[in-house]
């Protein structure tokens, strides 16, 4: 039987309604070490996460992304994503766990553009001069989450934000700094990108992506092939099997129900899929997922 991804507030805790609380704030030791510093795959419905790493290895489990990164960096997690870390028993940093809707409608009133970054899930790389400018507004939030004075709430939301605007604001120059000028044919590609995330359930056509792009099915998929080395409807599929394989680990859901909800006409029709681009079917892939969940730990 799969396992249901666990769901907390703050990890170990059971979880709680979003609006309980409006921020929490910790230092990583404190709740990883009582772990062994491992934290299971779990989600936080109604919560995002920051952390920052002043010290120490992380190895991070996102959906289903696995990434590593050394200290100093910064792990945005937002709320409903599946994650897992598991660090370095010399790890040090704070973490501040806060309620993502509020914040979400915060950054409407003051800030639109912040939504994005309240909503992307990364592991960023920082600099020393870069951790330094961090560091002051987590020790304001620190001290904001202690005092728990008149206006509690109002303060620390308005700390949190101007914290996740440097976030957003390093973010961009980190991607400016690699980017390079984007070619009509890569907007294409980003354009199509998004319309496979938005209704890849419900297994459009090549034609059909084609023609919402304004361009030809041949062009569609010459474009891939040129851009990405794949065909169009290989990043359909792939897009599709990302979707099995995350519902297959993170759920409890039946190989039918799974079936259903990612658009297959029967359970039959979703196992030749699966088998086909996979090698295996959708029961050996969870069985042998769920297996793999426990590793080692950072060196």
């Amino acid at each position: 039987m799969a396992r249901a991804i666990p769901n907390y507030s703050l990890y170990g805790d059971q979880a709680s309604p979003g609006w309980l609380a409006s921020f929490d704030f910790e230092w990583i030791p404190q709740r990883s070490k009582p772990y062994n510093w491992d934290i299971q795959p779990h989600t936080h419905d109604a919560f995002l996460q920051l952390l920052v790493l002043q010290q120490g290895r992380v190895r991070v489990l996102v959906d289903h992304e696995r990434l590593e990164a050394e200290a100093p960096c910064l792990v945005l997690v937002p709320a409903q994503t599946v994650h897992s870390f598991r660090f370095s028993d010399d790890t040090d940093g704070p973490v501040v766990t806060a309620a993502q809707r509020p914040l979400e409608s915060l950054a409407d009133l003051v800030m639109p553009a912040l939504r994005e970054t309240l909503r992307t899930p990364q592991l960023m790389p920082l600099t020393a001069d870069e951790l330094a400018r961090l560091m002051p507004l987590f020790h304001a939030i620190e001290a904001e989450h202690r005092l728990a004075d008149t206006g509690h709430t109002a303060a620390g939301m308005s700390l949190l934000t101007a914290l996740l605007v440097q976030v957003a604001r390093l973010h961009r120059l980190k991607k400016e700094h690699l980017a390079r000028p984007r070619s009509r044919r890569a907007e294409q590609i980003e354009t199509f990108r998004r319309l496979v995330d938005a209704r890849y359930r419900e297994h459009l056509p090549v034609p059909a992506y084609a023609e919402l792009l304004g361009i030809t099915a041949g062009q569609l998929t010459r474009l891939c092939r040129e851009v990405l080395g794949l065909s169009s409807l290989d990043v359909i599929n792939a897009r599709l099997l990302h979707e099995a394989q995350r519902e297959l680990i993170y759920t409890p859901n039946s190989i039918k129900q799974i079936a259903v909800s990612l658009g297959f006409g029967d359970e039959a029709y979703f196992g030749r899929f699966f088998r086909k681009h996979k090698g295996m079917t959708p029961r050996e892939y969870r069985a042998n997922a769920l297996a793999e969940w426990s590793g080692e730990a950072p060196g």
